[in-house]
C-alpha cells in the first residue's frame, strides 16, 4: 500500500473573515458613541447644577456663621478660606466651608454674582460648555435647578 499523505488542516482567519469581524466592532462601537455621547452631556449639565446646590448650601452656612455673605472681591474663594478684611475672623469655620473649589465640567470656574438675579444677595453660576455668557444648549448658562 502506498502511503498517503492528507493535507493539512488550514490553521487560522482568512483575510476576508477578519474584515467582516473588524466592520461589524466598528458599526457596533460607532452605534454605542451616538448613544453614549448625548447621557455625556447632560451628566455634565447635572454635574454642574449639583455643584452649584453645594456651593450655595455652603454660602448660606457663611452667612449663618458671618452674619453676611461674602462681597464681590472676595467671592467663592471666601468659602474655602477667611478673606483678609473678615471683621469676625472668630466666627469662621475651621478649616473653611468647602474641602475645595470645584470648576464646572467643562474646567472653568464657578461665578459669583452680587446682587444676584432675581432679587438674590448672590448668584452662582456656570458659563456652560463654551465659557462665555449666554448661549444656548450646552453652551447656556447654568444656574442651581435649571439651566
Amino acid at each position: 500500500m502506498r502511503n498517503q499523505r492528507s493535507l493539512p488542516a488550514p490553521n487560522g482567519f482568512s483575510l476576508v473573515e477578519l474584515m467582516v469581524v473588524l466592520f461589524i466592532i466598528g458599526l457596533l462601537a460607532t452605534v454605542v458613541l451616538i448613544n453614549v455621547l448625548p447621557s455625556t452631556d447632560k451628566a455634565r449639565v447635572v454635574k454642574a447644577q449639583s455643584d452649584i446646590a453645594t456651593l450655595d448650601q455652603a454660602m448660606e452656612m457663611y452667612r449663618l456663621d458671618m452674619g453676611t455673605y461674602p462681597g464681590p472681591g472676595e467671592g467663592l474663594a471666601a468659602l474655602k478660606t477667611p478673606p483678609a478684611n473678615l471683621a469676625l475672623p472668630q466666627n469662621y469655620r475651621s478649616g473653611g466651608y468647602v474641602k475645595d473649589l470645584p470648576n464646572d465640567p467643562w474646567g472653568h470656574p464657578y461665578q459669583f454674582q452680587v446682587p444676584g438675579n432675581d432679587g438674590k444677595p448672590f448668584d452662582i453660576f456656570s458659563l456652560g460648555a463654551d465659557g462665555q455668557p449666554g448661549g444656548s444648549d450646552l453652551n447656556a448658562d447654568i444656574h442651581a435647578g435649571k439651566n
